[in-house]
């Protein structure tokens, strides 16, 4: 069982799955911090109610993203976690906290990867008419968004679509890929070479996963 912290910003809909996998006892975690730079963040209660720790550390009392990333580490390293998630934490992190957790720091993006870094990616999908559109668990290097890729899901894009109406449709891939990634890595199956994932010191084979959502 591998003790991890999840790191969040709005209404924790990923740490939901993975609250709901540890208590079907599908997921090899336990999760013993929940922050957020957010106080009114949603996963939040979700945390409380599965009766996980929680801590609220708000970047805008700090001067500089230096500052607060050497608060969060801190925060985060007093539980000494084998695995930090980021689960909707709206901040880019300094190459510091990145590097103080490699190979050990997961994220995941709403985008098929190295499609759309940043914000906005599903009206960014819909205004370039693409066919495909999905979600990225990924590593997470200095650069962002830029970390080796573990797993991606996607849908076909329809007409009719809306940002709102991806969102939801991609929400769905990501409650079951990200937790898939985070069990790997709990289990010590994922490692990196050359910037590529090797799942059990393979290439994996279904990095990409197609979804009829």
């Amino acid at each position: 069982m591998k003790k991890a912290v999840v790191l969040i910003s709005g209404s924790g809909s990923n740490l939901q799955a993975f609250i709901d996998l540890i208590g079907a006892d599908q997921l090899p975690i336990q999760i013993a911090l929940v922050v957020s730079n957010n106080a009114n963040a949603y996963g939040l209660q979700r945390a409380a109610m599965a009766g996980i720790q929680t801590k609220v550390i708000d970047h805008r009392a700090y001067n500089s993203r230096s500052e607060f990333d050497a608060t969060l580490i801190e925060e985060i390293d007093a539980f000494e976690p084998e695995i930090v998630i980021l689960a909707g934490f709206m901040r880019i992190l300094t190459a510091e906290f990145v590097d103080h957790y490699q190979n050990r720091l997961l994220n995941i993006h709403p985008s098929l990867l190295p499609k759309y870094p940043g914000t906005n990616t599903h009206q960014r999908a819909i205004d370039s008419k693409d066919e495909w559109h999905g979600a990225s668990i990924h590593f997470v290097v200095p650069e962002v968004d830029a970390g080796p890729v573990i797993l991606q899901g996607r849908i076909k894009v329809n007409a009719s679509d809306t940002p709102d109406s991806l969102q939801a449709r991609i929400h769905k891939i990501e409650h079951q890929l990200y937790p898939l990634a985070v069990k790997w890595l709990a289990q010590g199956r994922l490692s990196t070479k050359n910037g590529l994932v090797l799942l059990d010191d393979e290439t994996s084979t279904e990095q990409l996963q197609t979804f009829d959502l």
